[in-house]
């Protein structure tokens, strides 16, 4: 199953015209609460209770990845997938996922209108108004199963109004959205953890000591099983697959497709929530058929990987946080057979310097861009500010292509890994077409 972006409609851009509207309605684009999007969904005659059985998936990394690992493994043995993602990197469609793929322009036209009719005006913020828009198309298609991610945090998250879920999940858990959650591991997983429902199974993965008892604590509170990594489950890469242990024997399966050691563990998340939805069929050759573009990808073909000569190779992921700088640079130093350089434009949000220094030991040189159509972004001075004190040699430039060129001309052959936002890869993704 090949998850890829949303291509643009071919007349028109009337959702873009409403979501632009609806982005209006709340002065803060992030207001955790459930009032508002409970008040609306009574209006619309509670779509979410017309939901199929619900995997829902909270966490800090690898929300997307494990949906992705299981909506393949779930497609390829027949099962009728329905999925729920933010953000989306190209276009909005894309974060809505029915039987046959994005939600088409029609569709989403109808619901978004539909939904702003109904709210009548009354603030509620963007995340919440086209999560509503999206329960509805949901309830209005049969299905087997409904993959939902929340969007951010997980007790107040606008996802988190389902009464009984068929499983939960919570992806490994870091610091990150310091603005909204805080900067304390333990409240953060706590956070993530109000997800967690009694007598609902929980896949747990891996997790920092702090965070996993918080968790342990919250399930205790509110009489939710656990499926531990560590305890329950574990996995691990070998002789080029992956092998997985939970309640049964040892058993062999497909490397997942998507590239890092981390995809490991979320490759590990995906089969321990298939053991525990025992109802439905998986098929694991979808480990090694799923794509899910911004994560570890290579990009091969479009405007700029043509600039490349031999010898290089563009890669291209939306990686924003300490724990996804830490990813990167446990695959940037597999990449020791050539050099590898970064483009990185981040957010004014994120812990930058965090991000960085793991990538330090690996990294011969930075160029930084500011991410464009953003407001919340740093300049590309900022960036290359925050990458010299964490020991690279950083040059700020006004674009990617800009940036890529002057590699060409003064870099060695070696690997060039745009990263340090999901905007940023949304971007180049959608100029790269």
């Amino acid at each position: 199953m090949a998850i890829a972006p949303a291509a643009p409609p071919q007349t028109g851009l009337s959702s873009d015209a409403v979501l632009d509207r609806l982005n209006r309605l709340h002065p803060k684009i992030i207001d955790l609460s459930l009032g508002r999007i409970e008040h609306l969904l009574g209006r619309l005659d509670h779509p979410e209770d017309r939901l199929a059985p619900v995997v829902h998936v909270a966490g800090t990394n690898g929300k997307g990845s494990v949906i992705a690992y299981l909506h393949a493994m779930l497609e390829a043995a027949g099962a009728r997938v329905q999925a729920y993602t933010s953000p989306h990197l190209v276009r909005f469609h894309e974060r809505i996922r029915l039987r046959a793929g994005p939600i088409d322009e029609a569709a989403l036209l109808a619901l978004l209108e539909h939904c702003e009719t109904v709210n009548g005006g009354t603030p509620i913020t963007y995340f919440e108004i086209t999560t509503a828009a999206a329960f509805l198309a949901f309830a209005d298609e049969p299905a087997d199963v409904l993959l939902l991610e929340t969007g951010l945090g997980g007790r107040l998250d606008a996802t988190n109004v389902l009464a009984r879920p068929r499983l939960t999940v919570i992806t490994p858990v870091s610091i990150d959205h310091v603005q909204y959650l805080g900067d304390d591991l333990a409240g953060i997983a706590l956070e993530k953890a109000g997800i967690l429902k009694a007598g609902v199974s929980a896949v747990v993965g891996p997790q920092p000591p702090v965070a996993l008892a918080a968790i342990e604590r919250r399930a205790a509170e509110v009489g939710a099983p656990l499926y531990l990594h560590g305890r329950d489950w574990h996995v691990a890469a070998r002789d080029g697959g992956l092998v997985f242990r939970g309640r049964g024997d040892e058993g062999a399966f497909p490397a997942p497709a998507l590239h890092g050691a981390h995809q490991i563990e979320n490759a590990g998340i995906a089969l321990a929530c298939a053991e525990l939805l025992e109802e439905f069929a998986f098929d694991p050759a979808g480990l090694a058929q799923v794509r899910w573009p911004g994560r570890l990808q290579r990009l091969h073909v479009g405007p700029l990987p043509t600039l490349l000569p031999t010898g290089w190779e563009l890669w291209l992921d939306g990686g924003h946080n300490a724990a996804a700088g830490a990813a990167l640079g446990r695959v940037a130093a597999e990449w020791d057979d050539r050099p590898v350089y970064l483009i990185c434009g981040m957010l004014n949000t994120k812990a930058v310097e965090d991000f960085f220094r793991p990538l330090t030991p690996h990294v011969a040189s930075v160029s930084t861009v500011t991410v464009p159509g953003e407001p919340a972004s740093l300049s590309a001075d900022a960036s290359a500010t925050y990458a010299r004190a964490a020991g690279m040699p950083a040059t700020a430039h006004d674009n990617v292509r800009e940036a890529i060129e002057d590699l060409l001309r003064a870099g060695a052959p070696g690997r060039i890994l745009i990263c340090g936002s999901l905007y940023l890869a949304g971007r180049v993704l959608a100029d790269n077409q």
